[in-house]
């Protein structure tokens, strides 16, 4: 345990962003799979599903998540299994 106030206001800090953190890539995640099963299925939703997907992953790269070259490849492969 940190005895420095300064230490203290860090290790608070950090818990709260990484719990940020994890709860943006839990849902982040979600819609990815979500859009996977609707392309997998050939469903008519499978382009809106595709779509918010894009949106969540570009989101995710804003905030510092992702890296934009993983961002990029995820988006290119969900785009290759949504039906023509």
């Amino acid at each position: 345990m940190p005895n420095i106030k300064s230490a203290k206001k860090r290790v608070s800090v950090t818990a709260h962003k990484t719990a940020q953190n994890r709860m943006a890539k839990s849902s982040l995640r979600t819609t990815i799979k979500k859009a996977h099963i609707l392309a997998a299925e050939g469903d008519a939703a499978a382009s809106s599903a595709f779509i918010e997907a894009q949106r969540a992953i570009d989101k995710a790269v804003s905030k510092g998540l992702l890296h934009k070259n993983t961002a990029a490849r995820r988006k290119a492969r969900l785009h290759a299994k949504l039906p023509q």
